[in-house]
């Protein structure tokens, strides 16, 4: 039977690394984002190029309307969703200390990054939970894809570490919530990857790799992320609902 993954804000950087992998794997993909579909067609286009259907839904998942229109439009395309993987995101639209951080922005990252994933994993969850009813042998997934912020403190973008923080709770939540169900719920914890939203970082951290800074003296690529996902939903880690695996390199690991 043909499995489909949604994977939002799946047409660049870190999602597209996740699509690509489990393209490759012969999932079905649905793909949602902010940019018109015009501006997403090459990639698609490459996508299906492993022999799947490629689907791309537009909608910001900061506004419950852009939400239901996004399930809406997936529940009369296709009799079930396998995996959901919650990718999408935005950094602060400008760094701040903590002291000089404004509300809007705090409000912003939190309604796009955490709120936006949150309500819809419960929506998905509750497709899920129909389809399971039905049929014995779906075994469906979700996957949070965060980042070590959510443990490391970054005074000039609190918002995004509160987000992120605030998603490691959700997939402890959603994988209690969802256990008796038969759906298993991860986290993945990516550390610096190769993405637009490190760009502006690049040289620092360039310098800070070369001195040790991590175990293996290189940036993480979206391709490495895409790799454990497609681990996780092919149901290579059983036993495990609820983990966080932590790709970063050993950056966050602690060494004297």
């Amino acid at each position: 039977m043909d499995k489909t993954a949604l994977v939002t804000g799946g047409t660049r950087g870190i999602g597209l690394g996740i699509a690509e992998a489990l393209a490759s794997a012969s999932f079905n993909l649905i793909l949602c984002g902010r940019r018109p579909a015009k501006a997403v067609a090459p990639t698609l286009a490459q996508l299906a190029l492993h022999d799947v259907s490629v689907d791309y839904i537009q909608a910001d998942l900061g506004s419950p309307e852009a939400r239901q229109r996004l399930m809406s439009t997936m529940r009369e395309r296709y009799p079930k969703l396998d995996v959901l993987v919650n990718n999408a995101g935005m950094a602060p639209r400008e760094r701040n200390n903590i002291l000089e951080a404004t509300e809007a922005s705090f409000e912003e990252i939190i309604r796009v990054n955490l709120q936006g994933p949150y309500f819809l994993t419960q929506q998905c969850a509750r497709w899920m939970i129909e389809t399971r009813k039905d049929t014995t042998s779906y075994r469906p997934s979700i996957i949070f894809v965060t980042s070590i912020s959510s443990t490391v403190a970054s005074i000039s973008r609190g918002e995004y570490c509160i987000s992120k923080a605030g998603l490691s709770m959700a997939n402890l939540l959603w994988a209690t919530a969802l256990a008796e169900h038969g759906i298993d719920v991860f986290e993945i914890r990516p550390g610096l990857i190769t993405t637009d939203m490190t760009a502006g970082v690049k040289a620092k951290y360039d310098e800070m790799i070369g001195n040790g800074l991590l175990l293996e003296s290189r940036w993480g690529t979206p391709a490495d992320i895409g790799k454990a996902v497609r681990m996780l939903v092919q149901g290579d880690l059983p036993y495990a609902s609820g983990q966080v695996l932590t790709l970063d390199g050993g950056l966050t690991m602690g060494r004297l």
